[in-house]
């Protein structure tokens, strides 16, 4: 077994602790990567948390925004070798068998996929542990190459809020000749501004703080929208083909939203609040609107992302800290206080 260490919550909603615990020897095709950093995604609060209702398993080492250096690998491995840059997202494993998989869509994997942390391992041995720790063991199927031109504190959070943005975008074809909008302008929405605007899209940001439109500007977005007021929603209606809704709220009225969506517009929904949406069908019915919804990305289109942002030099915007800031700067998301991503650097 492998020692590792990092930081872990023992029971839901107390504060992370210092944790130590192993992870399996590697296997013929694993990969045993030392972890460099590790963003802090909203959903990791959820999870230590337990908002989502799913039974969270703890103790808990969260994390899933992985970027380090490969430190050894197996006997059977063929596209990593020691020394390598590479990442780890949301899975670790899927069935590999179902019809979904068999199409490279193991984030839609039918029986399941193996979450980063939290996941029962397939074999049933362990419950997975994630990135807020010194060295993790994945498959080589479930491991990322990160761009050379991408520094790894910067690539860590694409492995989360990339690629959560990245497949709706790509998947309800965001370019040009397209009006995009984006609601909130957080460590997804901010993404999601830089990804469409490199697809090419006609891209607003849709935030009710008067203090984000600046930052909009500055991430390539061409207009944005205060909606504070119903006037805005009357006078922007049938606006946009594609708004991506990155909002962890279900205080939002998400009619007033689809009445912005041209005729067979459609709004995705990537934020997953901890109580259920309101939603009446007219606004869908009315102008053949689709309420849509999107979780991550594939393995082969995750690393088709990177790749975009390697050659669009395109990084989110980050703040780095050090491991015993953790629970402050899981405090600090909960009140929007970061622009726009915390890393944790898990060498200090």
């Amino acid at each position: 077994m492998i020692k590792a260490k990092g930081l872990a919550a023992l029971k839901p909603k107390e504060t992370l602790v210092p944790f130590e615990f192993e992870r399996r020897e590697p296997k013929d095709q694993d990969v045993v990567i030392d972890i460099k950093f590790c963003g802090i995604c909203h959903s990791d609060i959820h999870m230590t948390r337990d908002e989502w209702g799913f039974g969270s398993p703890f103790p808990m080492v969260p994390g899933h925004e992985i970027a380090g250096v490969v430190r050894k690998v197996g006997a059977k491995v063929t596209k990593y070798k020691v020394g390598d840059r590479v990442g780890v997202g949301c899975m670790v494993d899927s069935c590999r068998e179902c019809a979904h998989c068999k199409q490279e869509l193991e984030n839609y994997c039918i029986p399941g996929n193996t979450m980063t942390y939290g996941s029962m391992e397939r074999d049933g041995s362990a419950v997975t542990q994630g990135g807020y720790s010194d060295v993790i063991v994945v498959n080589e199927d479930f491991v990322l190459k990160i761009p050379d031109n991408l520094p790894l504190d910067k690539a860590a959070p694409l492995l989360c809020a990339g690629i959560t943005t990245y497949s709706p975008l790509k998947h309800w074809s965001a370019g040009p000749g397209k009006k995009v909008g984006v609601m909130g302008l957080g460590g997804l929405g901010h993404m999601a501004v830089k990804i469409a605007a490199a697809l090419g899209a006609d891209v607003t940001v849709l935030s009710h703080s008067e203090s984000k439109r600046e930052d909009a500007k500055k991430l390539g977005a061409h207009q944005f929208l205060l909606t504070k007021t119903p006037e805005v929603f009357l006078s922007n209606a049938l606006s946009f083909d594609l708004i991506i809704n990155t909002i962890s709220s279900s205080e939002i009225d998400l009619g007033s939203y689809l009445s912005l969506l041209k005729m067979d517009g459609t709004l995705v929904s990537l934020g997953a609040p901890d109580k259920p949406l309101s939603l009446h069908p007219f606004p869908l019915i009315l102008m053949r609107r689709s309420y849509a919804g999107s979780v991550i990305g594939s393995i082969k289109e995750t690393q088709e992302m990177l790749d975009f942002c390697g050659k669009h030099n395109i990084v989110p915007e980050i703040e780095v800290i050090t491991l015993d800031k953790v629970n402050q700067a899981m405090e600090r998301v909960l009140k929007s206080d970061v622009r726009y991503r915390f890393v944790i650097d898990m060498t200090s």
